[in-house]
């Protein structure tokens, strides 16, 4: 199913077509199932398994952690949401974009941000044909301190 997107990509939608998204899963629509959308929905772009349930178990407590990550591998299985394993960091869950980006990770906070250039898509093609590779497909991860981690660590040391 095609969901229509916003200028930044991400998806918009109602609850017609949240539940149109689960029946498309083969999935009966359930309450739980309902919750976990709407909680993804409404958390950061790049959520781990456990983020999902502390948001979703504020609104329902009854729902488990194994229920919140069998639907998540679900998304994942039929191309709703990509699993961004980052290092050594939790698996992180976003929905899935028509436009290929990639990553840099904060390794003070944790924050993802997601950016897209040509250049290092050109070059990393480049690279692969010079030696012999037909790319099919690729993940790139930076990781360093960002800005506002910087500022906290310079106001910390003095």
């Amino acid at each position: 199913m095609e969901l229509a997107r916003s200028k930044n990509g991400m998806p918009q939608w109602d609850e017609s077509s949240l539940k149109k998204m689960i029946r498309d899963l083969g999935l009966k629509i359930t309450q739980q199932r309902l919750t976990i959308l709407e909680g993804i929905l409404r958390g950061r772009t790049h959520m781990t398994a456990q983020e999902v349930h502390e948001a979703v178990a504020k609104q329902a407590g009854d729902i488990g952690f194994a229920t919140v990550y069998r639907f998540l591998r679900t998304l994942v299985a039929h191309g709703y949401m990509t699993e961004v394993r980052m290092g050594g960091l939790p698996a992180r869950y976003e929905w899935a974009q028509k436009r290929h980006h990639d990553h840099l990770t904060c390794v003070r906070c944790r924050r993802i941000y997601e950016f897209e250039n040509a250049e290092i898509e050109a070059l990393q093609v480049k690279i692969a044909t010079s030696l012999g590779f037909r790319l099919t497909d690729h993940l790139l991860e930076l990781y360093g301190i960002c800005s506002e981690c910087q500022k906290f660590e310079a106001h910390a040391n003095n």
